[in-house]
């Protein structure tokens, strides 16, 4: 990686990058890889764990969703995996119309579902991963593993069956690698399997006795888990029975921003003569807005800003990727979802924009902070 601090907030900015490559990984999955030019090449850089959202426009509809980076950094290449979703309007358009050739408008890196782990030396991290979770998990195996020669990764990889696990070739070339380093626990839940305690759903009496007796908790010096939020809070609460301290745990949760999810425009809405709001001014890129939302309207501090600055940051809208993140300067606001920002960022008055409601008369926030 370049010597850039890339653990450093940078504001996301949007660039037109060409696909290079649409790869299938499953029958319901591709790998879309992307030219990086030179002159991006620092905008680029990222962290094992981090994702991109893309952009684009589909039947006329304004388009944006968030997908895990893939693979090791490489030079002029970034790749994030797709999966298939049903109904899901951009998964399915990426997996059956998307080709080399085509642009998008891509989003800088973003994200802090980054290890903490500094030093890697005769460390021993475990990943749990469920289907397109096994995505950023991935470039984290890669990363422990090739930085030490003492590391070591244990995966928890759990599937339907065997033609639906993503990155089957990638995870058996890590393993021939890495043998002794390296170790993979498949769990599928439509396929019997040699081990009875690897056939069948990830429940809690599964999950335990993997912890007891496959993956002893006492080993791990940190945890990464990604998945739908049900397996993501069982192993959270788990480890928390096992005294496994909550810094050493890191977690994402599946967003798609498919059938169910925030809506990605601003509402229309309109402000009345006379009707009560609250105003609502924030900084972008250096300049300052200022904005009036309906105190009836219940709108989100995104929602407001959306319909005075167009580019203001986002991607899932859900309370998940953290694109939107701004630091409160003055008033107060109630967040709430928040499955992005850290203790330490929300105790300096960060927000998800996309969850926060305004409380008081007047908030001022800023995006640049």
């Amino acid at each position: 990686m370049a010597a850039t601090n890339l653990g450093a907030k940078k504001r996301a900015t949007f660039h037109e990058l060409t696909v290079a490559e649409v790869r299938p990984l499953t029958d319901t999955s591709v790998e879309v890889t992307f030219e990086v030019p030179d002159d991006l090449a620092g905008e680029f850089n990222y962290l094992a764990g981090q994702y991109l959202a893309l952009r684009t426009t589909i039947d006329g509809e304004d388009v944006r969703r968030s997908y895990s980076i893939c693979r090791p950094p490489a030079d002029g290449r970034i790749s994030v995996a797709i999966k298939q979703d049903l109904g899901g309007l951009f998964s399915n358009w990426a997996n059956t119309e998307l080709a080399a050739g085509d642009t998008l408008q891509v989003m800088t890196p973003q994200g802090a579902f980054t290890s903490n782990l500094r030093e890697l030396d005769g460390r021993h991290v475990v990943g749990i991963a469920a289907g397109s979770g096994i995505t950023p998990i991935i470039t984290m195996a890669h990363r422990v593993l090739q930085q030490s020669e003492t590391s070591r990764f244990d995966l928890l990889f759990t599937n339907r069956s065997s033609l639906d696990v993503m990155f089957v070739e990638e995870l058996a070339d890590l393993k021939d690698r890495y043998p002794r380093r390296f170790a993979i626990h498949h769990v599928l839940s439509r396929e019997q399997r040699s081990a009875p305690i690897m056939s069948g759903r990830l429940d809690e009496e599964r999950l335990r006795t993997i912890l007891s007796s496959v993956i002893p908790v006492g080993m791990a010096d940190e945890w990464v888990l990604c998945g739908p939020f049900e397996l993501v809070q069982l192993c959270r609460d788990l480890l928390a029975e096992h005294a496994v301290d909550p810094s050493h745990v890191r977690f994402e949760l599946f967003s798609t921003g498919e059938p169910g999810a925030a809506p990605t425009r601003a509402r229309p809405v309109k402000v009345r003569e006379g009707e009560n709001t609250y105003r609502i001014d924030f900084t972008l890129d250096g300049t300052s807005v200022s904005v009036d939302s309906p105190v009836s309207a219940n709108e989100t501090i995104l929602n407001a800003a959306l319909r005075v600055r167009p580019d203001v940051p986002f991607a899932c809208a859900g309370g998940v990727c953290g694109t939107c993140r701004a630091r409160v300067v003055t008033g107060s606001v109630s967040m709430t979802e928040n499955y992005a920002l850290e203790a330490d960022e929300i105790d300096r008055g960060y927000v998800l924009t996309c969850q926060s409601h305004p409380q008081s008369d007047t908030v001022v926030v800023d995006y640049d902070a």
